[in-house]
């Protein structure tokens, strides 16, 4: 029996990347389709609590969920689909997924809830234009797909994929960088004169260059032309502060309060 691959992203059900993952994966196993039926980007993990969840299928292994990309995997593994399935893969992402925006991105959140089911799962972007061509990103993750398929995953553990603007045939295994810029609010008035903000982010000049034994950051292999393969776990534990942090609790707290001055 051919394995079952699931395919959701944050995009919505209309996105012509998940046609383009459809055919690249279609040598694999049997590919279902469970996606938001609108645009969920920056929903990061949430979840549907305060109202129902509806899905309908509009082909036979395509489903539009209303609801987010978490809710796309936990619907599809317990509900929609009738076996659980061997491998997740949420995108292609329009628009990079690293550094800062890891946290932020419903993409990566659907293959962390994927992981939560148990499943192994990739999370796929690439590199943001106007009129993307999602085939060759689609391409590299069914590679990925067929090795994660045949050596699995380690437990709790995704792969972050992001496909540069001009892919230099090789791939890069990286960590985590840090988003070179901040947020801003840009502020205006509507016709009515009410007040409203944007949020926009305000880019450095200089790029992140810092290495950190030896692997280079999911930002600089994408200025570099590689794909950058980034393994992010669900357990947050920031386990080299254990020790800092037994010992800062070890230490009495000075006191807190008012100085006492002199009387008059």
């Amino acid at each position: 029996m051919q394995p079952l691959i699931l395919v959701t992203n944050d995009d919505g059900i209309q996105s012509p990347a998940l046609e383009a993952l459809e055919d690249a994966l279609a040598d694999l196993g049997h590919v279902s389709v469970v996606a938001p039926d609108r645009e969920m980007s920056a929903t990061s993990q949430c979840i549907t609590l305060n109202q129902p969840l509806r899905f309908q299928q509009l082909a036979p292994n395509r489903f539009a969920v209303q609801g987010t990309p978490s809710d796309c995997v936990i619907l599809a593994s317990l509900r929609i689909l009738r076996v659980k399935p061997a491998l997740v893969i949420s995108g292609v992402n329009r628009g990079a997924n690293v550094g800062d925006d890891i946290s932020y991105s419903g993409t990566v959140a659907a293959a962390f809830e994927a992981a939560l089911q148990g499943i192994p799962a990739i999370a796929i972007s690439t590199y943001a234009r106007q009129n993307p061509d999602f085939t060759p990103a689609a391409r590299v993750a069914a590679r990925l797909a067929a090795k994660v398929l045949e050596d699995g995953l380690p437990p709790d553990v995704i792969l972050n994929v992001n496909y540069p603007e001009e892919w230099n045939g090789t791939f890069c295994v990286t960590r985590q960088g840090r988003r070179a810029g901040k947020t801003v609010l840009v502020e205006n008035l509507d016709p009515r004169g009410r007040e409203y903000f944007w949020l926009h982010e305000e880019l450095h000049k200089d790029q992140e260059r810092s290495r950190e034994a030896g692997t280079m950051t999911d930002y600089e292999a994408m200025a570099m032309g590689y794909v950058s393969i980034c393994p992010l776990q669900l357990n947050r534990t920031a386990h080299s502060y254990l020790d800092h942090f037994n010992r800062w609790m070890e230490r009495e707290p000075k006191p807190v309060g008012p100085k006492r001055g002199r009387g008059l």
